[in-house]
């Protein structure tokens, strides 16, 4: 019965113009008599072979079976971040991984920001080098004392951020933010600079950084039209990301710093859609909104920025030495 499932929907994932028996042939890179003896039935898959088929045609091997948890979905993750050298992994292997399905044509990313995207401060700059502190301060014991002006990136780590970076330039993608997605960036100056981690120049330097990036984004919704930018005040974001291809869908949810949990169940994705399709028929599109609406949402964080370069600017004045 599993062998039998497994074979019908990858025929239904490749569709029936398609042959089954070749399908099965590349996948386990056996011959085609060999392969037509299980299609045929006549040869029992092995584990490790319906394992590999159900990976290659993204396919949930929990949905082969007559569970009584409907909604239990089989899931990959990413692997724990421990240190610089595990950041610089996690970043090669998210390069790997997203490049196939970002270089078909037709592909499009939906992300709901909870937080400034993370491609937008990947770009080897100030800002960069400061997430990049944020995320291992968190994560990786030894920085635990270290300040911001001790640390210096390692040549891989910037190349590969670069790398994951640039592939969401030229992309069709939708965007969903609400003003408190930059709040989360602000905050993390905010506190290190309070603890004594980064200075008072730094501070209003990584402050200068956010503005710039909100107002080329500001730009971005004016001249780029694959570009959409969706503001939601209700919906609270979550950083889950969205990859859609005209063959297949992905679906990154997070569960801890910089971790993602990824299916590509069908069914789980098409739900994600219909949710997120949902939220955008009550979100305003920037792209099309009145100058208004626009300058607006803009002005709210640019805002948010200005308020704490001024509160910085306030501690370094009123200190007392």
């Amino acid at each position: 019965m599993y062998q039998e499932k497994l074979l019908q929907n990858i025929q239904a994932e490749i569709g029936d113009q398609k042959s089954l028996i070749e399908a099965v042939a590349n996948a386990l890179d056996i011959s085609y008599d060999a392969a037509h003896r299980r299609v045929s039935m006549k040869s029992k898959l092995s584990i490790e072979e319906g394992v590999k088929l159900a990976n290659q045609y993204h396919i949930s091997l929990d949905r082969l079976f007559d569970m009584p948890k409907k909604n239990v979905v089989a899931v990959t993750k990413t692997k724990a971040i421990t240190d610089e050298e595990s950041l610089q992994t996690y970043f090669e292997s998210s390069t790997i991984s997203l490049t196939p399905l970002l270089s078909i044509p037709s592909s499009k990313i939906l992300y709901s920001a909870k937080d400034i995207p993370l491609f937008y401060t990947l770009g080897g700059d100030l800002l960069s080098k400061f997430k990049f502190y944020v995320w291992l301060k968190l994560l990786d014991k030894k920085f635990n004392y270290k300040h911001f002006h001790e640390y210096q990136p390692h040549p891989g780590l910037i190349k590969s951020a670069k790398a994951l970076g640039e592939l969401y330039t030229n992309l069709d993608i939708i965007e969903i933010w609400d003003i408190t997605s930059v709040n989360s960036t602000l905050k993390q100056i905010n506190f290190y600079f309070q603890a004594g981690h980064i200075n008072n120049t730094t501070a209003l330097e990584l402050c200068k950084a956010v503005k710039e990036l909100i107002l080329k984004l500001s730009v971005k919704v004016y001249q780029n039209n694959k570009y959409q930018l969706y503001y939601n005040e209700l919906l609270l974001m979550n950083n889950i990301v969205m990859v859609t291809v005209p063959t297949q869908s992905s679906l990154f949810v997070p569960f801890t710093v910089l971790s993602y949990f990824n299916t590509k169940d069908k069914y789980t994705c098409k739900q994600a859609e219909n949710y997120f399709n949902r939220q955008l028929q009550n979100s305003k599109l920037l792209n099309t909104s009145g100058e208004r609406d626009r300058d607006e949402f803009f002005n709210k964080m640019i805002n948010k920025i200005d308020a704490l370069q001024q509160l910085i600017a306030a501690t370094e004045t009123l200190a007392f030495e």
